[in-house]
C-alpha cells in the first residue's frame, strides 16, 4: 500500500489593493473614419482614469473586439491605464 502523506502550513496573504474602484472615461466617444483615411492616420484618442493603485501592474487594458482585432486597418497604442 502507498502512504498518503499530507501536511498543512499557515500562509498570510495581504491584499494590497482591491479593484474597488471602476474605470471612469473623459468622456462619451464616439469615431468616424473616412474611407479615404491615410493609413496609420490617428482618428480618436481615448481617455480613461482608475483610482486604483498602478504600483501592481496595469489598472485596466483598452482593446479591440474579437472581429477587429485581427484586421490590420485598426491597432491600438499605449493601451494601458
Amino acid at each position: 500500500d502507498k502512504q498518503h502523506q499530507e501536511a498543512k502550513v499557515p500562509v498570510a496573504i495581504k491584499v494590497v489593493d482591491v479593484n474597488d474602484n471602476a474605470p471612469k472615461f473623459a468622456a462619451a466617444y464616439e469615431a468616424f473614419v473616412c474611407e479615404n483615411a491615410r493609413s496609420n492616420q490617428q482618428f480618436i484618442t481615448i481617455s480613461a482614469d482608475d483610482k486604483d493603485d498602478s504600483a501592481n501592474g496595469p489598472r485596466f487594458i483598452f482593446s479591440l473586439p474579437p472581429e477587429i482585432i485581427h484586421n490590420p486597418n485598426f491597432t491600438l497604442r499605449d493601451n494601458r491605464g
